[in-house]
């Protein structure tokens, strides 16, 4: 029990489309064995851009039967609408040509990914739920993580809109948002029990369509080695080991990492599946840590690195002139010969609303929502990115189709 509650805690578990055996309706491609549906999203933003030579290339497009791209990933699965992990936010990716699904993208956020506090499980939780204080000012608040409980524990939950609790609720129904709703740019329309997955679960879905394996081997929130004895080696194996059980070849399995110790491992010591280990490198939120990560990217290539991952905005700057241009970041990793993946478009609320965490590096350079189209295409075209995160894959399916990218 000991390892299948730390894989469920721990593991983020994602996956890149490829053909897949689905019906239904939309546009069809023969040979690729899902109906793929975008929905108007891709299109709205397309009419939304400023006029120019991107624009009319898009707009060329819009008629043009879909296919599903190897370049679009599916952040957490659709989570701009359907609740995050759930199997049916990764359904509702893959029909928009895409994957890389999140099988749990945190150990410890059950209190505002699933119903738990509306359960007998809440009693479970290693934070237990305190409402408000009014009199202090004191804010509600809970803590409930997967190694609280067990996996069919686990399964019994219902998946929901992804939301931060509410202060001054006085009961767990509150703290978990239905005082404190969804924000404005996601809905709840699909919100009702999404139905969450193991790790196991999610290599057997995945498997069923034909499709490639990016899991991210999530950071600890628990102290290691786990229970006096489970230690970050053999967490960082027994990933890989999951994959090994289901007859899963190394070349459709893409694991990743915050952490470079677990890259590393896995190149010393599972050299076949290290060959598309992907490094999520978040030193880039300081301006210390960024110069530092620009630095190291020579000698991690020199360690057997071959991928790394960090957010959009460091990628992307904005030059003299005001054009959006690959950063320092994006000109070593190419000057030394490593491949980039990004993530994670349309996580932040519409550029319309603001710019917030991804796009900060070119705020002077972006004011609406179509410009999104225009950091897509740097990034892609410019950067070279191999794929692209999404909460609403749908839109890098339809540039990559666009420009026959992963097809």
């Amino acid at each position: 029990m000991l390892s299948e509650v730390l894989t469920i805690v721990l593991l983020g578990s994602f996956v890149e489309a490829v053909p897949a055996p689905w019906g239904g309706w939309g546009f069809h491609h023969k040979g690729h064995g899902i109906n793929v549906q975008l929905g108007p999203r891709p299109y709205y933003l397309v009419d939304n851009m400023d006029a120019g030579p991107l624009k009319e290339k898009l707009q060329s497009c819009t008629e043009k039967p879909i296919k599903t791209s190897s370049f679009s990933i599916g952040h957490r699965g659709a989570p701009l609408q359907f609740p995050e992990h759930s199997r049916q936010s990764y359904m509702a990716a893959a029909r928009m040509g895409a994957g890389q699904l999140v099988c749990r993208h945190s150990q410890c956020d059950l209190h505002f990914t699933t119903n738990i506090l509306e359960t007998p499980l809440a009693a479970k939780c290693s934070t237990l739920f305190k409402p408000a204080n009014p009199k202090t000012g004191e804010p509600a608040s809970a803590n409930c993580c997967t190694s609280d409980i067990t996996l069919a524990e686990f399964k019994s939950l219902c998946a929901k809109m992804e939301g931060n609790g509410d202060n001054a609720a006085v009961n767990g129904t509150e703290f978990q948002g239905r005082l404190s709703p969804t924000p404005d740019y996601r809905t709840d329309l699909y919100a009702t029990c999404g139905t969450p997955m193991s790790h196991k679960d999610s290599i057997e879905l995945i498997n069923s369509y034909g499709l490639q394996f990016t899991p991210e081997l999530k950071t600890p929130e628990v102290d290691m080695p786990f229970q006096g004895d489970y230690t970050q080696e053999e967490y960082a194996q027994q990933m890989i080991d999951e994959y090994k059980e289901m007859g899963i070849d190394p070349s459709r399995v893409w694991p990743q990492s915050f952490l470079p110790d677990d890259i590393f491992y896995w190149i010393d010591n599972e050299p076949e599946f290290a060959k598309q280990a992907v490094y999520l490198d978040e030193r880039v939120d300081t301006a210390d840590g960024y110069a530092e990560a620009v630095a190291s990217l020579p000698g991690l290539k020199d360690r057997g690195v071959k991928i790394m991952a960090p957010a959009i905005f460091a990628l992307v700057n904005v030059s003299d002139s005001g054009e959006i241009v690959p950063s320092p970041y994006a000109e070593a990793a190419k000057e030394v010969g490593l491949d980039i993946i990004t993530w994670s478009w349309e996580r932040d609320p519409p550029i319309s609303q603001g710019v917030a965490y991804y796009y900060q590096s070119v705020a002077d350079a972006v004011n609406n929502d179509g410009d999104e189209y225009t950091i897509i295409d740097v990034v892609a075209r410019k950067v070279g990115a191999l794929k692209m995160f999404a909460d609403w894959p749908g839109t890098i399916t339809y540039y990559a189709n666009c420009f026959g990218i992963g097809l």
